[in-house]
Parts: C-alpha cells; sequence; structure tokens
C-alpha cells in the first residue's frame, strides 16, 4: 500500500463534498455541451464500459459485509470509481467541452481520490485481510488478477446496492445531449 497523498481533515471535507461537486460537474455539463454527432458515439464508446465495470462490481458488493475480491476486485480494488470514472469521462467527450472535461477530471482526482484513501483506511479496519488484498491488487488502474478472488456476481446485490441509478443518470445525460444536439 502506498502512502496517503491527502492529510486527514481534506479528505474528511471532500467526503462530504463528493454529491455537490457532483452538481458542479452537471451544471457544467448543462451549461457548457456543445454535442455533435461524432461526440456523443465516441463519449457513448467510453462511456458504457464505465457502466459496465460498474454494474459487474455492484454485483460483487456486500458493502461492509464481505471483503470483495472476486470479478473486477480481482483486477482492481476500486473498480466502482474507475467505472465512474469512465462514464463520468464519456459524458464530458460526448459533451464536446475542453472545460467539462477538465472540470471531471480535477473533480476525480480532488474528491474521489481522498475519497478512495479514507474507503482505504475503514477497510482496513473492517477486513483483517485487506492489507494482503491490497499488496496483491491495484488501486486503481486494473491488472490481470495473480488469483482470481472470491465471490461471484449476485443480480440481488446489483439491485440492493441501486446501480440501476448510474444507468439512469447516464440516459438522462445522454438525452439531453440529444436534445442539445
Amino acid at each position: 500500500m502506498r502512502k496517503h497523498l491527502f492529510p486527514k481533515p481534506y479528505a474528511d471535507f471532500v467526503m462530504r463534498m463528493r454529491v455537490p461537486s457532483g452538481f458542479l460537474i452537471g451544471l457544467c455539463f448543462g451549461l457548457l455541451a456543445n454535442p455533435t454527432r461524432e461526440s456523443l458515439v465516441y463519449g457513448t464508446l467510453l462511456a458504457l464500459p464505465g457502466l459496465g465495470i460498474r454494474a459487474w462490481a455492484a454485483g460483487h458488493l456486500k458493502k461492509n459485509q464481505d471483503l470483495a475480491s472476486g470479478g473486477p476486485y480481482a483486477w482492481t480494488r476500486n473498480p466502482l470509481y474507475l467505472g465512474t470514472l469512465f462514464t463520468a469521462l464519456g459524458l464530458a467527450i460526448a459533451a464536446r467541452s475542453w472545460a467539462v472535461f477538465l472540470v471531471t477530471l480535477l473533480v476525480f482526482a480532488l474528491v474521489y481520490l481522498p475519497v478512495i484513501e479514507q474507503e482505504e483506511q475503514h477497510l482496513l479496519k473492517l477486513f483483517p485481510g485487506y492489507r494482503a488484498y491490497a499488496e496483491r491488487v491495484p488501486l486503481l488502474w486494473p491488472k490481470p488478477p495473480s488469483e482470481p478472488g472470491e465471490g461471484y456476481f449476485d443480480p440481488a446485490m446489483y439491485l440492493k446496492n441501486q446501480e440501476w441509478k448510474a444507468s439512469l443518470a447516464f440516459l438522462l445525460g445522454m438525452g439531453y445531449l440529444f436534445w442539445k444536439t
């Protein structure tokens, strides 16, 4: 595991700012989007795999009950955040706005990365095997697993984790962009 990049007070603050930062991206997206048919295609090609990663991860995740180490969690410790990044950048590409793209990257770097660090500290306390898992599986960018991990995709967990909301938000965003085109 690596050292912390962000001081704990800052990470605590941005943990509470996740939702408002999403509204900031949404506001920029709504005001600055200038989509074309081509940008919609390219953005969708990046966003859909992101949604797929999120769905796959949500079907493996039993929050605060079991350490998810199978499926996408064998490839990366944070598949939900990786999927979020792909989906958000896909929407930014679809919007065809450098400002939206840069705001999305900044929010991810300054809000989501500290949140990931905070969650790692929580998981270290909650699951005794987390440290060994973290030494074997990369933080964010995936790599083929050295071992398959445990668990399976459970559609009931996908629903319980309310992952369908990410797909709905994507459809609403893309609908807005199609309307604006």
